[in-house]
């Protein structure tokens, strides 16, 4: 599997998506934090998103003292955006999607 792919086997799921907002909105989460963030998973079930978040290279870990900080890294979700997503967003489809944000009311 390449990085690519894991990054896609990643964001596939709703559970690692929630993890990467939460550490969007406050990085430097330790485990005890992301597990409160999805309560309905057990300690073990928010380390194996992490690993699976980690191995995709969008979350990296630091060390401090007996902790272990979660950090998002988003370069791996710009690349996936400029090879999939940013070519395809051309004149067109932009201002498709303008007009609908517009219609409903996001504008």
């Amino acid at each position: 599997m390449d990085d690519e792919e894991r990054v896609f086997k990643a964001l596939a799921d709703s559970t690692r998506r929630r993890l990467l907002d939460s550490l969007f909105a406050r990085d430097g989460m330790t485990l005890g934090e992301l597990e409160a963030e999805v309560p309905e998973l057990s300690r073990y079930g928010v380390m194996k998103h992490l690993a699976v978040l980690e191995r995709a290279g969008l979350v990296v870990t630091r060390k401090q003292g007996r902790h272990k900080h979660h950090y998002l890294n988003a370069v791996p979700i710009q690349l996936v955006y400029e090879r999939w997503i940013g070519k395809y967003r051309g004149p067109a489809a932009g201002a498709l999607l303008d007009l609908r944000d517009h219609v409903e009311g996001e504008t």
